[in-house]
Formats: structure tokens, sequence, C-alpha cells
């Protein structure tokens, strides 16, 4: 019997990610929707497509929750999307009443199952699902470090014409404006990037790395990313299920790692069957250090914003 793996909101995120996770061929799938029809429509199609490519992969879609139990990991995309001009910040209110749903719903028939938090404000809805869940740490695991950092290594091998998989980077922090590119630990083929990168050149693709989900925003005008994200959170559910012990900058909760405690935040994390196997702790300078503290006190206004609006 293959694992279950469960989608809340088969937008065009949700969707997509249920496409990436039906090629691995390695759980069976439920999407999740309020809207009725829409859910069902995407699910078939993507069930008529399997035979073509030769997966055999259950997709069910659906707008009963029940149809997820006993899920062994819960990807909660489900949410109002970015529209040009607005903050991730600016979803909160709204954000927070569907995430609260979605987890109440879904742990009553999945308790033990592992959820993956992609809603923005990411870290504040991520701690949200934690706490309303009464869940430990290492069950609830935000995507936001894999996206951000591939946006890092999709300019830096646009910039030097190399291929990205000779390309690591590392983004730490809050998934918003303030997150952290660590660029003395980003490298190509070995090489730092500071020592192949001019000053100048560096800093425009730090830039455009923490503006990379805004500037998508901007071009679509009615929408936001999805590719991205989507595969994102393929990747962490693959590492889960096949217990890979697969390190990603992900957000966790910290509880003195990095100074930092009580919060969600971008860190590099080992995933493994349990979920967050381990934190890992970088060496950091005293200027990433100083970065760091100004991406999580921008997650913890967040934090003080929400605890101001939900009761948990």
């Amino acid at each position: 019997m293959k694992p279950k793996v469960s989608i809340i909101g088969a937008g065009m995120t949700g969707s997509t990610t249920a496409h990436w996770l039906a090629e691995r061929e390695i759980a069976d799938l439920v999407l999740v929707d309020v809207v009725e029809g829409m859910p069902q429509g995407k699910a078939l199609d993507l069930q008529q497509a399997l035979p073509v490519i030769g997966k055999d992969v259950r997709v069910i879609g659906t707008n009963d929750y029940q149809e997820t139990h006993n899920s062994d990991i819960v990807v909660i995309t489900a949410g109002l999307p970015r529209k040009p001009g607005m903050s991730r910040d600016d979803l909160l209110t709204a954000n927070a009443e569907i995430v609260t749903k979605a987890v109440s719903a879904t742990m009553s028939s999945s308790p033990n199952a592992i959820l993956v938090v992609l809603t923005n404000p990411l870290d504040a809805m991520a701690y949200l699902a934690m706490k309303l869940g009464k869940l430990p740490p290492e069950r609830v695991i935000g995507q936001a470090g894999i996206l951000d950092s591939a946006r890092m290594r999709a300019f830096v091998g646009m910039e030097l014409g190399v291929s990205v998989e000779n390309i690591q980077c590392y983004v730490l922090g809050g998934h918003g404006d303030e997150m952290v590119p660590l660029t003395r630990h980003s490298n190509v083929a070995g090489i730092p990037l500071r020592e192949i990168l001019s000053a100048e050149r560096l800093e425009a693709i730090v830039n455009r790395t923490r503006k990379g989900g805004g500037e998508i925003v901007s071009l679509l005008k009615t929408g936001s990313a999805y590719y991205a994200p989507a595969v994102a959170v393929a990747q962490m559910v693959e590492a889960i299920l096949k217990d890979k012990h697969l390190i990603v900058p992900a957000s966790a909760y910290l509880q003195g790692e990095y100074g930092l405690k009580d919060l969600f935040f971008g860190v590099p994390v080992q995933l493994g069957r349990k979920g967050i196997e381990k934190i890992i702790e970088y060496k950091l300078d005293a200027e990433e250090s100083q970065a760091l503290q100004k991406s999580a006190e921008a997650v913890r206004q967040t934090l003080e914003a929400m605890h101001s609006l939900v009761k948990f």
C-alpha cells in the first residue's frame, strides 16, 4: 500500500504539487478544495495523464476532508495569493483563518501526519499550524528555503552560463524581503561565489533572490509563482517518505538554534521519515549574524500581529 499525501488547496500550486508528486510515483494523492468540481476535475485530468508516462498512482479530488483520512503527509497550500503591491503580511488575517480550518480538519482524521506548510506569510502560518495542531516541532515544516535557494541558483546559472547542477546556494531566514542569502557559503563546483562574481553582480543576484516572488507576481498580474514552489514541496515530501536524511533549507521551529527561540525560521534541516531529524547550524560571521537577526525581527513582528488576531 502506497503512502498517502493530501494537498489542501487545489489551485495552481496545489495541483502542480500533485503533478510533480504523481511523476515520482511515491504516494497516492488527495486534492482538497472548497470549490465544487475543481479538485475533482484536476484530479481526473491528472489521473488520465499517468498512463502516458507509465505511473500507477491514485489521484482523488474532493471537497470533503474525510477523504484525507490516514494521510502520511498533509501539504497546506490553500490561501489567498499575493496581488501586485501586496506584501506577505497583508495576507495574514485571511490566510490564518484558512490554515486554522485546514489544520483542524486534517489533524482530526490524520493525527500522525507530518504537515508541510506553504501558505503565506509562511513562517507565521507554520507556527500557527504547530500550535493549533498541538504537534511536536519535528512534524511541521515550512517550505521556503528550497524555493529561495533554487531561485538564487537559477540567477547564478543565468549570470555565469553554468549548469545549475554545479551551483549550490543557501538562503536562510524568514520567507520575505529580509531573507539571508549566504554568499560566503554558496559556490559553483566548490568555488565560492565571492571569488567568481564581482561584488556588484553578486549583490544584484542577492536582491533579485529576495524579490523573486514579487517579480513573478508583478509579471503574472493575476497570480503568483507555482512551478518552483510546487516542486520544492515535492522534494521535501519525497525526502520524508523515502527517509532520505536529506539536508535542505526549510522553515523550522527554533528552540535556541542560531540564538533564536519560539519562532519558525529558515534554516538547514535534515529530513527523514519522522519529519525534521535535526537542525544544522552554520558558523556565521558578524555580517551574516546581523542579517539573520534582522530577518528574525521581521518574523517576530508578523507573529505578534497574528497573536492579536488568533487565539491558540
